[in-house]
């Protein structure tokens, strides 16, 4: 007799062939909801919060970025005024003041410092502009003055 219980065991059955997903593929991943339609109403505005925790950062990361775009402008700058301070300076009729060439050749709101360290006499004529760099965060400076110098030829007069 089929499926009668021998000796006081039950008789195993077959179960169904249970067919599963090969690994790796997208059925064999569980599903981002959860077990049920509902599960993820909890992780709603989750994107936003992350969000606003990683805000402070993307500004910290924006302004380092204002602030070292700050620094070369000002170093070019203090460039542009030595050049110009020495290159006026340098001029057997200059028509202007060499001081006030580095400074008006420069922005407005970089106000640079110009200094003749060799003097203006000799053959050649060497000026140091330092400007001061400004901070993004007021009350906060993490840069010192940038200094650059320029040396210039003098013209020769003779025949």
């Amino acid at each position: 007799m089929r499926g009668a219980p021998r000796a006081g065991r039950p008789v195993p059955r077959a179960l169904p062939a249970v067919r599963r997903a090969p690994a790796g593929t997208a059925a064999a991943r569980p599903r981002a909801g959860g077990p049920g339609p509902r599960a993820g109403w909890r992780d709603r505005g989750v994107a936003s919060l992350e969000y606003l925790g990683m805000l402070p950062f993307l500004l910290l990361v924006a302004l380092a970025g204002i602030q070292l775009g700050i620094v070369a402008y000002c170093a070019e700058q203090a460039a542009t005024a030595a050049r110009t301070a020495a290159r006026t300076a340098a001029q057997e009729d200059a028509r202007t003041d060499p001081y006030t060439a580095g400074r008006e050749a420069v922005s407005g709101w970089v106000d640079p410092d110009i200094s003749f360290p060799g003097g203006t006499g000799g053959p050649a004529v060497r000026a140091r502009a330092t400007v001061r760099i400004p901070s993004v965060l007021p009350g906060l400076s993490l840069f010192g003055p940038v200094s650059r110098s320029a040396t210039m030829p003098k013209e020769d007069d003779t025949p």
